[in-house]
């Protein structure tokens, strides 16, 4: 956890925690969808050259803590889906 990214002049270590919540929180995530979450999720984090570091899926929400590999990708452009 303590392991921090660094460029020749700067460290960091940049992380998110995003929750992500359906439209009207509606009770739809466990069952057969929430084996296909984890996935898409980590799927989705690797695009952005992020990864996931913890993640819980609740009945009407998902809690994901996102870390950051480049110090010049924006916090908007992860979010991007």
């Amino acid at each position: 956890m303590n392991q921090y990214n660094s460029l020749s002049h700067t460290k960091w270590e940049c992380k998110y925690h995003v929750v992500f919540i359906p439209k009207y929180r509606r009770k739809g995530l466990y069952g057969a969808i929430k084996k296909h979450l984890g996935v898409i999720f980590h799927d989705l984090a690797r695009q952005k050259e992020s990864i996931i570091e913890e993640g819980h899926i609740m009945p009407d929400h998902v809690h994901m803590l996102i870390s950051q590999f480049h110090q010049s990708t924006r916090f908007q452009r992860l979010l991007v889906l």
